[in-house]
């Protein structure tokens, strides 16, 4: 898994269950968000820190406030999608979308999608989103162990 040095998405508002977030996967049509609810019961799945908003009118996984994968419906599909995408590994080549850093997983009724392939991608956003954090929290601590290195008074 590649860990690439870009800003998080960060969301205010996150929690464990979001009552607009159910409504939305109960709404219409529904056909596809009983598909998009599926797979967002997957992402919902990966971890007790995992929690979920709506943002852009899409429900939206989270660690902590660090956006990691959404759901959307279109006219005649639904989306799973991972916002830091383009570091995620595709064995299957399931990603779609040529953006910096965003991918996304089209799914259409009747057409099949290789569950263990997109249960793999939604697995490793999240292990991805955790690395992130991590890293972006050790450096954190390097970087306030780097001024109060600077700021200790000097013994002459």
């Amino acid at each position: 898994m590649e860990i690439m040095r870009t800003r998080l998405l960060r969301f205010n508002g996150a929690v464990k269950r979001e009552a607009a977030v159910q409504a939305w996967l109960d709404g219409q049509p529904a056909h596809l968000r009983s598909m998009a609810r599926a797979w967002f019961e997957r992402m919902r799945s990966c971890g007790d820190d995992v929690s979920e908003l709506m943002h852009d009118g899409c429900p939206t996984v989270c660690v902590g406030d660090a956006g990691f994968a959404y759901v959307n419906t279109f006219t005649a599909h639904a989306n799973v999608g991972f916002l830091r995408g383009a570091a995620l590994r595709d064995p299957a080549r399931l990603l779609e979308g040529s953006g910096k850093l965003g991918r996304h997983v089209k799914l259409r009724p009747g057409v099949p999608v290789d569950a263990a392939a997109l249960s793999a991608l939604i697995a490793d956003a999240y292990r991805n989103i955790k690395e992130c954090l991590r890293a972006e929290e050790a450096g954190a601590l390097s970087a306030r162990e780097r001024v109060t290195r600077r700021e200790a008074p000097r013994a002459d």
